[in-house]
């Protein structure tokens, strides 16, 4: 050091703490991830204000967030009943999702299904900022912003915003903080964020495998195993033990009967014959499709990655199913895996960038992230986020004035079936079950016989099911545009 830099002029002013500084780009960042979180937030609040949010899913998160802010079991009766086990039916015995406990001061703000779209919104684009701080390390500033802006805007969650509310809200960010912190060699916030995922699913199980196997590749090869058989360990103790402890059974949702009767035998199936997992793997063009409009964003570049591996596992999972659902680019599946295709396609491009050798890439890095924002810009109109630019999206017609009628005319407190439709609107002040082919007896129904809705087959049937209820004592109580109150 010099004289200059060590001598002080004499003064009696006390000494002043330095000002705080935010971190570089906080502000940018941060108000990337406050439009982000606006628009997600009015997509699902149209969809609710407009009577398009659905029973299946809404109604059954917001019954068990509700019992969360009460302290109470979380019972999804929606659920419960379809299943044909009652009302006080936990929801972890449906989906392990214990997680939904965190949005439970929303409920402490304001008591409905609003505060999950909010929440959701809020947990989606909170994963902008850790997937920013790995590009810039990775790419530089300016590809950190597109690449972003790319996920920001990406259609896998859109889809995911775009119906309703589900477990997958946690799943971008938590993913996020445990491939940004462990590039950073943060292990322990990393370790943390990867057992956070258990509890947000009961597949989740395979992301901490896949991740496993991903770091194993990487050479850490003692804390890859480790992750891989607290995975497996996982998924075997959830569904083997704990969720059947809580009423669930695992065939519920077992879509592997094509393969054989349980895991074992399915596993077993699958490794004795591999060409014809092949086979079943790429059987249908949805599931080509959907396997290939996931790793476009990215620019194909993800391959070339190891961390494509922590995705693999849960594409397998979907696709080698006998769901179609499952396949389909259409729900919130596909926003599971988006910011790790994401993260992979960005070190797939900077490995690509290492192998040529090249002097200068600082102009094809931020031609990668600009290329990848651009897709993702091009994929809006195919998507959901293409209703934000439609006038149609925010217009109410006369069905939408009918149904805001006809729930108000439901009192609180009651038990209510409703269409699945209906049912957000009345979940914060009624017992929402779904109107369908099982009567439950229930004191208030609310039907619809000018629209099919799941999980009726067809109008005919709705209609056929209210003139069975109105010969067996129920009386109608409102009508209009189809919409049809009825009370025993």
């Amino acid at each position: 050091m010099t004289a200059e830099t060590t001598a002080r002029p004499e003064t009696d002013e006390p000494d002043r703490p330095a000002r705080f500084r935010l971190p570089a780009h906080a502000v940018e960042v941060g108000m990337l991830t406050a439009v982000a979180t606006a628009v997600y937030s009015l997509l699902g609040l149209t969809k609710l204000a407009n009577f398009r949010a659905t029973t299946f899913d809404l109604v059954i998160v917001d019954q068990a967030v509700r019992a969360y802010a009460k302290f109470a079991p979380p019972y999804i009766p929606t659920v419960g009943m379809v299943h044909g086990r009652g009302m006080d039916y936990l929801q972890v015995a449906d989906h392990f999702s214990p997680i939904y406990a965190l949005l439970a001061p929303l409920y402490w703000i304001h008591d409905g299904p609003a505060s999950l779209i909010i929440g959701q919104a809020l947990l989606f684009a909170g994963a902008i900022p850790f997937l920013w701080m790995f590009t810039r390390r990775v790419l530089g500033t300016g590809p950190a912003y597109l690449v972003s802006i790319a996920y920001a805007l990406s259609w896998p969650v859109a889809q995911a915003v775009n119906f309703d509310a589900h477990e997958v809200m946690f799943v971008p960010i938590l993913t996020a903080i445990m491939i940004e912190r462990f590039h950073a060699g943060r292990l322990l916030p990393a370790g943390l964020a990867m057992f956070g995922l258990l509890f947000v699913k009961e597949d989740m199980g395979l992301l901490v495998i896949g991740a496993g196997a991903c770091v194993f590749v990487l050479g850490r090869r003692l804390i890859g195993l480790g992750c891989i058989l607290l995975g497996a360990g996982w998924a075997v103790m959830l569904r083997g033990w704990l969720m059947p402890l809580f009423g669930g059974d695992i065939q519920d949702f077992w879509a592997y009967a094509h393969f054989g009767p349980s895991v074992g035998s399915t596993v077993a199936a699958m490794l004795s014959d591999p060409i014809n997992t092949l086979s079943v793997l790429f059987s249908e063009e949805t599931k080509i499709d959907t396997m290939f409009l996931l790793a476009w964003p990215a620019l194909m570049l993800c391959f070339l990655s190891p961390m494509v591996l922590m995705a693999l596992p849960l594409v397998l999972e979907r696709m080698l199913a006998d769901r179609v659902l499952w396949w389909a680019a259409d729900y919130q599946y596909n926003a599971f895996v988006v910011m790790i295709l994401f993260c992979a396609g960005v070190d797939g491009a900077a490995r690509l960038l290492k192998w040529l050798k090249l002097q200068d890439d600082r102009a094809l890095k931020f031609g990668y992230g600009a290329a990848v924002c651009a897709v993702a810009i091009t994929l809006l109109p195919q998507f959901a986020f293409g209703q934000l630019v439609r006038s149609d999206f925010y217009s109410k017609d006369a069905r939408v004035f009918a149904a805001a009628e006809v729930v108000s005319k439901v009192p609180s407190g009651v038990v209510v079936e409703t269409v699945n439709s209906l049912g957000p609107a009345v979940t914060d002040r009624t017992t929402v079950l779904m109107w369908g082919n099982t009567p439950y007896n229930s004191p208030w129904v609310v039907a619809d016989v000018a629209r099919w809705e799941y999980p009726f087959g067809s109008v005919d049937e709705q209609r056929a099911r209210v003139d069975d209820l109105l010969r067996n004592g129920y009386r109608k109580v409102f009508e209009r545009e189809g919409f049809i109150l009825l009370n025993r």
